[in-house]
């Protein structure tokens, strides 16, 4: 398949995977469901960092999912 085929497919099986992920955490306890979202908006960050090289405001989207995901982790509950 064609890379621009890969994308849609790729993206709703991000979306499925992660509010399935979303659903699970909810269920933990304090803190542990704050800081687990926490890391899950760091890692989302980071990817979207890493995957838009070029991009500039695809990776400045990127560090804020990552600095509210430190914040949400840490700080914000």
């Amino acid at each position: 398949m064609k890379p621009e085929l890969w994308r849609p497919l790729l993206g709703t099986l991000g979306l499925m995977i992660g509010f399935g992920l979303y659903g699970l955490i909810g269920k933990l306890a304090e803190p542990w469901q704050s800081v687990c979202i926490g890391a899950l908006f760091v890692i989302l960050g980071a990817v979207a960092y890493w995957y838009a090289q070029g991009e500039r405001w695809i990776q400045v989207l990127g560090l804020l999912l990552a600095v509210y995901g430190v914040l949400r982790a840490f700080l914000l509950r």
